[in-house]
């Protein structure tokens, strides 16, 4: 499996955001993706990806205030019409750019409501997303995140995330299954992987535990290459890691596994 997405957030940092997508094509990536494209016109973006043969695999949902810790706010209850108001500028930069896939985030748990407010706060913001941008064929997405990482996020399990989508029941729905935060939380990730089988729309790797390059550390990728091609999963690999020395210092991996996969 060799279809790697460059997470443009994360990897090629010693250059400006807008030059990275050259950086990612010559460095051999097809695809790429980001946190939040919102802060860069759309119509720029679209420019980099065309001029590189890019395709631009996944982008995130506004979170709210990053800045003051906020992880979004699908999950929030009284936050419901901020969610809803950013549809229309979600949908226009995932036309813009081609991409089908949205990661609409959780966000931190509200000490002043219940978890299961919470739980049906997202369950109706999420139907209510998806059925809004479902006529343009843009699939949303959960993701659950790591609770070391992010601690007080919403979601931190793939089971539960797969549970909500079934409760969701909209075919433009699914889980973002990053397999750093997977492993933290979850383990068993081959059995995993066959749980979450066709509800699995997008795919993220980094190392475990220290989140660099995902030849090293405790996860064994071609493994759960293999994992997910018998689950069916076909879809682009973000990588989303922390370079431990520079980026491209550290491309071997994509190098080495792109060589054995033709």
């Amino acid at each position: 499996m060799s279809k790697f997405a460059a997470n443009l957030t994360m990897l090629f940092t010693e250059l400006p955001f807008i030059e990275r997508f050259a950086a990612a094509r010559a460095a051999g990536f097809k695809a790429v993706e980001c946190l939040f494209p919102y802060e860069w016109p759309a119509a720029e973006l679209a420019r980099q990806l065309r001029e590189n043969g890019l395709t631009q695999a996944l982008f995130n949902m506004p979170p709210g205030d990053w800045a003051a810790g906020e992880r979004g706010m699908a999950a929030i209850p009284g936050r419901e019409a901020e969610f809803r108001a950013q549809l229309p500028r979600v949908r226009d930069y995932a036309l813009a750019l081609g991409c089908t896939k949205v990661h609409a985030m959780s966000g931190l748990i509200d000490p002043a409501h219940s978890l299961a407010a919470h739980r049906q706060t997202l369950v109706e913001n999420i139907r209510f997303a998806a059925d809004v941008l479902a006529a343009d064929g843009i699939k949303v997405l959960l993701e659950p995140l790591n609770s070391r990482d992010v601690p007080g996020y919403f979601l931190a399990h793939q089971r539960d995330a797969l549970a909500l989508v079934e409760e969701i029941d909209r075919p433009n729905v699914g889980v973002q299954l990053d397999l750093y935060h997977a492993q933290i939380m979850d383990g068993d990730l081959t059995r995993l992987i066959a749980k979450l089988g066709p509800a699995i729309g997008h795919v993220q790797i980094a190392s475990v535990p220290d989140r660099h390059e995902p030849d090293r550390g405790e996860i064994h990728y071609p493994h759960l290459f293999e994992a997910l091609a018998r689950a069916g999963y076909q879809g682009w690999i973000g990588c989303e890691y922390h370079p431990s020395a520079g980026t491209r210092e550290g491309l071997g991996w994509l190098r080495q596994w792109q060589s054995t996969s033709r």
